[in-house]
């Protein structure tokens, strides 16, 4: 995504409390969630909620800690709650980890505080949007198109099964894909 347009206003789109619900953004890691969700938070003044954020931040460890520690199905519990707890929020941007959606438990719970965007880009550009960071657990000592290929096949019908619009961020910037959102969202 081109990142020089998520510094400034964009006038067409600057209307804070333009939604009376939460937006849940979803997709695979790299796929652009957290640019997006910046992006929204200044446009529409909108609050985010990054969901590994704050499990790392209540559980005083990172993801890799968490897992190492606790394990994979205590980490996805901690997500369930905090979409439960998300319930009572409204005009907030909810920025899922990649395997929020994977549950149909966490399905039901986001429908039930908002509308699911699903955020899609191609191996390659999650590739080349992840390959520095170090906090994937499930691409450590596999980073590349063949590996990223195969989760996300084996993701893609969960994904759309959850998503009320599904947006392509490839090769397109933070203001584009927020214009698509809004756009889709709107005609919903």
């Amino acid at each position: 995504m081109k990142e020089k347009e998520m510094h400034g206003k964009d006038e067409k789109l600057s209307n804070p409390h333009i939604f009376d619900y939460n937006i849940v953004l979803i997709g695979f890691m790299g796929a652009g969630k957290s640019t997006v969700a910046s992006y929204m938070h200044k446009t529409f003044s909108m609050e985010i909620i990054e969901m590994d954020q704050v499990i790392v931040e209540q559980q005083g460890m990172s993801i890799p800690e968490i897992f190492e520690k606790h394990g994979e199905e205590y980490f996805r519990n901690l997500e369930t709650q905090l979409l439960i707890d998300l319930q009572e929020r409204k005009n907030v941007i909810i920025s899922c980890g990649g395997g929020v959606a994977l549950r149909e438990r966490n399905v039901r719970e986001m429908k039930k505080n908002g509308r699911v965007v699903l955020l899609t880009a191609s191996p390659e550009t999650i590739l080349e949007r992840v390959k520095d960071c170090d906090d994937r657990p499930l691409l450590n000592g596999a980073k590349n198109v063949e590996h990223i290929t195969k989760l996300m096949d084996a993701r893609r019908p969960k994904y759309e099964a959850a998503a009320d619009i599904i947006i392509a961020t490839d090769g397109k910037s933070a203001s584009e894909i927020c214009r698509e959102i809004v756009g889709k969202l709107q005609e919903a």
